[in-house]
């Protein structure tokens, strides 16, 4: 397993329709490294966020899918998206406040 910091862990933060409607509920999603895990998800976060508490962390990898360019077959990278849960006494992820 690769030596992931915290500050690498989080790639960019997810902008749908789906996810925005999430944080009422305090569930924010990322993009995160492939190998990084539920716990160095969770210390990511609340380093990188002041004031966050991390309640609980689910992950889903994404396959790259296959693409083709005339003859050449290729694949796009493999993701990882990460849904995190923050307690009810947790301040707000301040990123997503103008949206």
């Amino acid at each position: 397993m690769a030596d992931v910091k915290y500050y690498d862990v989080i790639l960019k933060p997810v902008v749908t329709e789906k996810s925005m409607n999430a944080m009422t509920e305090k569930k924010y999603t990322f993009l995160v490294h492939t190998d990084a895990t539920k716990n160095q998800i969770k210390e990511a976060v609340e380093k990188m966020f002041e004031g966050t508490k991390v309640e609980r962390v689910n992950t889903m990898n994404q396959d790259g899918k296959n693409r083709r360019r005339g003859m050449v077959v290729g694949k796009t990278s493999k993701t990882k998206k990460a849904i995190v849960t923050l307690t009810a006494d947790s301040k707000d992820i301040e990123i997503f406040e103008g949206l």
